[in-house]
């Protein structure tokens, strides 16, 4: 039998600023840390300038052009049947240097634009406010979240774009996978410990100790976003973001289920723990002291993280590893990580391996700790489209893919999970953040942009996009056979 989905599920896509917006530099938008990142490739890691350099190529420096694009993408957005748009607004956008006295109107005017297409096609933006990005600025003055200083930056941006579009954004989250910061590649692009740093973002090297602090004040940060809203516009609905790395157990030997339970709550509990329930987990303490982690916590820290709790949980969801003690656990590539490979499971061309029924445990797992809505925000596969002699897209395994996933949903709903929505990445192509491609193409819709910074932008429907816009259409209930 067909598990149903609630009335009014939200079923969408999601994107990220950086990724799509392109316009880098128009209308007074400044340099953000990702407009200093290169291309790569699942063979060779990107690459970090100091200087942007004219003889190099930015693949997000274009993106898609959404810029110049957003209305005609918003109304394919519309056919399939969106009735949410997941995207980040650029702080560069608003404050260039993120530490100016005024924003900067013309960018303030674009997210109006943006908003006002979005209302006149009945779709509802779920707003990320900072989605792996900051103005570089912040980066060369201060080391990005290293330091306090951002904190207050970023309440001044937050309360900026709340008091401007409080009448047309109700859904928001503060920090896209904020957990990453736990890690080198998120003190890349979610942190900003790169202060000086030049080269492959592979190389580079930060402590405990930096990447703890950081996260700290991010924490301190979205208390007091989340406190604000709830006190000056309590029609507000405020989220967390995680980047959900589901891990098994590599056998049954209890050194593989212990030290997987390590890498849980590592990688998946800490920061949700601190941002729905209000206060650092017990676990944290012997983290903190085996890895010579001693957090400055200043005077009512503690108290805005536990004033700013969120109202519900939401997460990416690509893929699951494995997790052992023993030598012959084999590593592959995933989403902002590393982890083991699971013979059972098949993997993308890129090595993410394919888990549907881990959506579904995941799900479980989540709501069972917090008992609070929760979205899944983006889940995706990226894969090599070919385009045919007559301008079509024949991507069976991107509509494969997605049917097992929302089949997985609805089995997690007939399970009892306060599930609410669903944003699919990203529903366009887009520049890839792991690795600064266009050929790791994630879209319903194709984008004629290619790795080497050529293409007319033209935008092509795939087969995947009349599959989604038959399952939005029926809720659900057709479309997954």
């Amino acid at each position: 039998m067909a598990v149903k989905f609630p009335e009014g599920f939200f079923w969408g896509g999601a994107t990220a600023a950086n990724q799509f917006e392109g316009a880098w530099n128009v209308d007074g938008r400044g340099p953000s840390v990702d407009d200093h990142f290169m291309g790569g490739s699942f063979e060779k890691p990107r690459e970090i300038t100091v200087d942007i350099e004219a003889d190099k190529l930015y693949p997000n420096h274009d993106g898609i052009d959404f810029y110049h694009h957003y209305a005609e993408d918003i109304a394919l957005f519309a056919e399939m049947g969106f009735n949410i748009f997941r995207m980040s607004i650029s702080w560069s956008r608003i404050f260039p240097n993120g530490d100016d006295e005024q924003p900067n109107e013309a960018g303030l005017a674009f997210y109006d634009r943006v908003f006002d297409e979005c209302k006149k096609h009945g779709i509802e933006p779920l707003v990320t406010l900072s989605h792996y990005e900051m103005p570089y600025h912040l980066v060369e003055k201060y080391n990005g979240w290293e330091s306090r200083e951002l904190i207050d930056l970023f309440v001044k941006y937050a309360a900026t774009v709340f008091e401007r579009y409080q009448d047309k954004v109700t859904y928001w989250l503060t920090f896209n996978e904020i957990n990453t910061g736990t890690s080198s590649l998120g003190a890349m692009m979610s942190t900003g410990l790169i202060k000086g740093y030049e080269g492959p973002a592979s190389g580079i090297e930060v402590t405990p100790q930096q990447c703890y602090q950081a996260l700290h004040h991010q924490f301190v940060a979205s208390g007091r976003v989340v406190r604000l809203a709830h006190e000056k516009y309590p029609q507000f609905k405020m989220g967390n973001m995680d980047c959900f790395i589901l891990s098994y157990p590599a056998t049954c030997d209890p050194a593989d289920i212990l030290a997987n339970q390590e890498e849980m709550r590592r990688m998946n509990w800490f920061c949700s723990d601190v941002q729905v329930r209000g206060a650092y987990p017990s676990y944290a303490r012997r983290y903190f002291r085996e890895h010579g982690v001693e957090l400055k916590i200043e005077d009512g820290d503690l108290q805005d993280i536990a004033d700013g709790t969120v109202d519900f949980y939401t997460f990416s969801y690509y893929m699951s590893s494995i997790v052992g003690t023993h030598d012959d656990v084999e590593q592959t590539q995933g989403n902002m990580t590393f982890g083991g490979k699971n013979p059972y499971l098949e993997s993308t061309d890129w090595g993410w391996q394919i888990d549907p029924t881990g959506l579904r445990f995941a799900l479980n797992e989540i709501y069972d700790r917090y008992q609070i809505p929760l979205m899944v925000v983006e889940n995706g596969m990226g894969a090599k489209d070919e385009v045919t002699a007559d301008g079509k897209i024949h991507d069976d395994y991107r509509i494969e893919y997605l049917k097992k996933h929302v089949r997985a949903m609805g089995e997690a709903i007939d399970d009892g999970v306060d599930l609410i929505g669903y944003t699919w990445w990203g529903p366009i192509d887009l520049v890839s953040a792991g690795t600064g491609e266009m050929r790791k193409r994630y879209g319903f819709i194709y984008v004629d942009k290619h790795d080497d910074g050529t293409g007319t932008y033209e935008r092509l429907r795939k087969d995947s996009f009349f599959a989604y816009q038959k399952i939005i259409k029926s809720n659900g209930a057709e479309g997954l056979e």
